[in-house]
């Protein structure tokens, strides 16, 4: 498996398989990646006779061996993209695990005029590359888009500055490129925001703090994240790590809460044809802040919420006065929220 950099060099020096996989979690860097290489493949004249896309959460094999067989119009070659390809997960159904199997025996025969591209985007970032894709690794090219780092990232930053035609200093650049999720949508965003946010004047230290919420405290909203997607196992890593970094269970159980009682706010301040400037003034948030928290709401209900609370609270008092182990005592407020 390749990442980014070796990728780049493959592409630099003439590719000679013709499939290519991507796998991670940033869609906006492997689209990028396919971009390049259908610019330096596909004529602009003729891209829509030669560069087809097939939606890869529905749809037959047939269509994958008519898109690749036919022939390219006026060009030496052609590309399909098979985007978001989810028969590449581990947990895929009987069907989407049929779909592999032909596609993993069809690509010994891809034409040699035919360059096929698949990717499929991780859930999250704790997720790892299926065990499908290393079946495929030598007969493709499998790349892991995984973040950009060091001095690509900071250089990567400095031109999204310039194109907002704003300036940044190296000690800022760096406090900047270190706070970032690394998903090149939410850098382009997170750029935005700042250069909007310091119009007019320099950047500082200071303006990056107040853009960031603490390491915990993101930790605790993908903690969140997992329980509003019912997915109790992952939630649980998530406090565990919490508590190998040296958390303690009452600060977790107060950030939970903390979390939900936000969510409830931001789902009542919505249902009252609030907007997000109207949310951020009120309760006192970030504008970054309030944006998460208004996608993060659209996971749960008014009751779900509503009960959640409810558990940390009695959570909250168990703590206080019970002889259970209190690590035993957020796992089942974990299980009870995801029950709910």
């Amino acid at each position: 498996m390749l990442n980014l950099l070796q990728f780049e060099s493959e592409l630099k020096n003439g590719l000679n398989k013709n499939c290519i996989v991507f796998c991670g979690q940033d869609e906006t860097l492997i689209k990028d990646y396919i971009n390049e290489i259908v610019k330096k493949t596909v004529s602009d004249d003729f891209k829509q006779l030669n560069y087809i896309k097939i939606d890869g959460t529905n749809f037959e094999f047939s269509s994958i061996i008519n898109a690749c067989e036919t022939l390219p119009f006026m060009s030496d070659k052609k590309i399909v993209v098979l985007y978001r390809a989810n028969f590449l997960c581990d947990n895929a159904d009987s069907k989407n695990n049929k779909l592999f199997e032909d596609i993993n025996s069809y690509i010994d025969k891809i034409s040699p005029y035919t360059i096929l591209i698949m990717y499929y985007v991780f859930d999250n970032k704790r997720e790892k590359p299926s065990k499908k894709l290393f079946k495929l690794d030598k007969k493709s090219y499998v790349v892991k888009a995984d973040k950009i780092r060091g001095a690509n990232l900071e250089q990567k930053v400095r031109n999204l500055m310039h194109g907002n035609n704003k300036e940044i200093g190296k000690v800022e650049l760096r406090l900047f490129c270190n706070k970032l999720d690394n998903n090149m949508g939410i850098i382009e965003n997170e750029v935005e925001k700042l250069c909007c946010y310091t119009m007019g004047r320099e950047i500082t230290k200071q303006d990056i703090e107040d853009m960031f919420p603490k390491k915990s405290d993101e930790d605790i909203f993908d903690m969140v994240d997992f329980l509003g997607q019912k997915k109790a196992d992952k939630a649980i890593n998530i406090m565990n790590e919490l508590i190998y970094k040296g958390e303690k269970i009452p600060y977790i159980l107060y950030m939970v809460e903390r979390q939900f009682k936000l969510l409830l706010n931001i789902i009542l301040g919505l249902e009252a044809k609030k907007n997000k400037d109207i949310l951020t003034k009120e309760l006192r948030l970030n504008p970054y802040i309030c944006e998460k928290l208004i996608a993060q709401s659209k996971r749960f209900t008014i009751k779900q919420i509503e009960n959640a609370v409810d558990y940390c609270l009695d959570c909250e008092i168990k703590l206080k006065s019970s002889t259970i182990d209190s690590k035993i005592l957020m796992e089942m407020l974990i299980i009870n929220i995801v029950a709910a």
